[in-house]
């Protein structure tokens, strides 16, 4: 049994405990009940420190020992005949062999073994998996600079990775789907490229563009580049003076406001179907006509354009008489109309109301006063002369001549 790098001593404990196995094998003694071994697999970034645990239940005093890849011991039982200072005992007891692996590399891939020596004797196997993150992503551009309504493409490369990294794409709070592409290099390590394209607009312009990139071996990896679109002009005519209505008579004075990406290089102000007022003055983006008249009545443009295309705004002038919108009844506010509405009819409700208990009151009276006199009468005529209301025959005298 041959062992790279191993002393003399190694080498005549490990003969001695393979003609010990052999002779256990060939008796065929019985495993003790209960007895077993177990470990885990590991995943390590290239660089870093692996630990490989080889775990044993109710041991019965039975060797453990730690085996690389190659089938090299690496530790029996807590010496270490593999002359590699990387590896380093962790934890040695009847119940665990512990060693930890630093500075993992490529080479160091593959599938370690945990030996009981017990008859038959136990394997249990710890696969160290390498992971190697990839390089900074490179993010390049078809163009530039782009025009709205174009299309454009990004292209995102990630070397040299393992696994396989996967590329994800935004565009703002936008996510877009690629085609991606996988090329498997040297040592089980790959290239990813990713290509995106889309069509822009000029709300576009500026908006970051972000290749992402996921791998379990990295985090917060990505590329970045801004979008720059070029735009025909945005046009606002706005009115500087008058504020109100163009009266005969008055000034006009109209300023062009046109932004776009470049700047506009031309500002034009014209009038649709007719000429423009031969005293009108056109000054950069500010257009001024004096004293107007209904003759100027008409639609007024402004142009502007750049390298992209062009746009303009349209003020529809139209002049009023010297005096339009003078003497003008004043604002009514109708909700105090309507509360002084509602006051007088409450006024008149309450007047008819007090009348009608009124003569509802008076006329009860007269009833009453009206048979009051009869109550004491002797006679029917006694009482008709009596009663209130009725006529008075002591106060009336007939006089026969």
């Amino acid at each position: 049994m041959a062992i790279t790098g191993s002393g003399s001593l190694a080498i005549s404990l490990s003969f001695v405990l393979s003609a010990a196995f052999l002779l256990k094998g060939a008796a065929e003694i019985v495993t003790v009940e209960g007895q077993n071994l177990a470990t885990d697999n590991v995943s390590v970034i290239e660089g870093e420190t692996a630990t490989i645990s080889c775990r044993v239940k109710n041991n019965d005093d039975s060797v453990i020992q730690l085996l690389n890849p190659n089938r090299q011991t690496i530790y029996f039982r807590e010496v270490r005949p593999l002359k590699d200072s990387r590896f380093q005992l962790v934890n040695f007891s009847d119940n665990e062999l512990r060693v930890s692996l630093s500075n993992v590399s490529l080479s160091d891939e593959g599938r370690y073994v945990c030996q009981l020596y017990t008859d038959p004797p136990q394997e249990a196997y710890a696969d160290i998996t390498v992971l190697v993150p990839p390089g900074s992503p490179i993010i390049e551009s078809r163009e530039d600079v782009v025009s709205e309504g174009n299309e454009t493409e990004f292209t995102c490369t990630a070397m040299g990775s393992k696994p396989p990294a996967s590329i994800r794409w935004m565009k703002g709070e936008e996510e877009l789907t690629g085609e991606t592409t996988v090329e498997e290099m040297y040592d089980r390590m790959f290239t990813i490229t990713s290509r995106v394209r889309f069509s822009v607009t000029k709300d576009d312009d500026g908006v970051p563009v972000d290749c992402i990139i996921d791998h379990p071996a990295a985090k917060d990896l990505l590329a970045q580049r801004r979008l720059e679109v070029l735009y025909k002009p945005e046009v606002k005519i706005v009115v500087t003076y008058p504020e109100g209505l163009t009266r005969e008579g008055d000034n006009l004075d109209l300023s062009c406001i046109a932004q776009g990406k470049p700047q506009p290089h031309r500002i034009n102000w014209l009038r649709v179907d007719e000429d423009v007022p031969p005293h009108a003055v056109v000054i950069g983006s500010e257009l001024y006509i004096e004293n107007l008249n209904k003759s100027y009545n008409g639609t007024y443009r402004c142009v502007a354009s750049n390298t992209v295309g062009e746009a303009y705004d349209d003020y529809i002038l139209y002049v009023y008489d010297s005096r339009a919108g003078e003497g003008a009844p004043q604002k009514i506010d109708h909700a105090v109309i309507g509360g002084v509405v509602a006051v007088v009819m409450f006024a008149i409700l309450c007047a008819l109301i007090v009348l009608g208990r009124y003569f509802a009151r008076h006329k009860g009276t007269y009833f009453t006063h009206e048979a009051k006199g009869a109550d004491d009468a002797a006679d029917a005529d006694t009482a008709i002369i009596n009663a209130e209301g009725g006529h008075n025959n002591t106060e009336k005298k007939e006089y026969y001549i």
